[in-house]
């Protein structure tokens, strides 16, 4: 059996990994869209708050993730 902080240290290692390469993406594609556009990126605050609450969203999901049906 695991001790309990070697699995809460290996799903805050995981999830750090996960989030940097998922934020790396998603500049990546910001990028590929501006040079294709042919200069920098417009977000209005309007596209801001669209996105966090996605974030949010996806965050809740995560959060339910192993979650046992009572």
């Amino acid at each position: 059996m695991e001790t309990d902080g070697n699995w809460k240290a290996r799903a805050l290692i995981i999830g750090g990994v996960v989030g940097t390469l998922a934020g790396l993406g998603a500049a990546y594609m910001i990028i590929r869209r501006a040079e294709d556009e042919e200069g920098p990126p417009k977000i209005g605050v309007g596209e801001g708050l669209k996105l966090g609450l996605v974030l949010l969203g996806v965050l809740r999901q995560v959060s339910l993730i192993g979650q046992r049906d009572e």
